[in-house]
């Protein structure tokens, strides 16, 4: 599952429910409800940094008025979680009974290979 989204403010970690955007041309600093993805350009606040922002000299600020809330988990956010406590449930596969003449040997550098949860994904070259 993915972990929320945190305020963008330096040192915050508090959950982010809104979105602040600059809109540069008209000198105005809008703070509305949390955007759906986060995009390039766009900054996470939590409410407390939502409702104290402040924007320089001569710009305005349009605020949202309504409560900021968090976002309600999405569907990919649920299946997500359902998958990763499938897979943390299943059970690892028997190993075969190891001969000492048939040592393992190092797996070469990108390789691909699984280790419990993770996998180890090659580079492309």
């Amino acid at each position: 599952m993915r972990s929320p989204r945190r305020c963008s403010r330096n040192g915050c970690p508090r959950q982010a429910v809104a979105t602040l955007t600059y809109v540069y041309n008209e000198s105005t600093a809008v703070v509305g409800p949390l955007a759906a993805f986060a995009e390039p350009h766009t900054y996470d606040l939590c409410e407390q940094h939502a409702r104290s922002l402040t924007a320089p000299r001569g710009w305005d600020v349009v605020r949202h008025e309504g409560e900021f809330e968090p976002p309600p988990p999405t569907t990919d956010d649920l299946v997500a979680l359902a998958e990763a406590v499938r897979e943390a449930a299943r059970p690892a596969p028997p190993r075969p009974p190891e001969d000492p003449q048939s040592r393992p040997q190092a797996q070469p550098p990108h390789q691909q290979g699984r280790r419990g949860h993770l996998r180890v994904i090659p580079p492309n070259h």
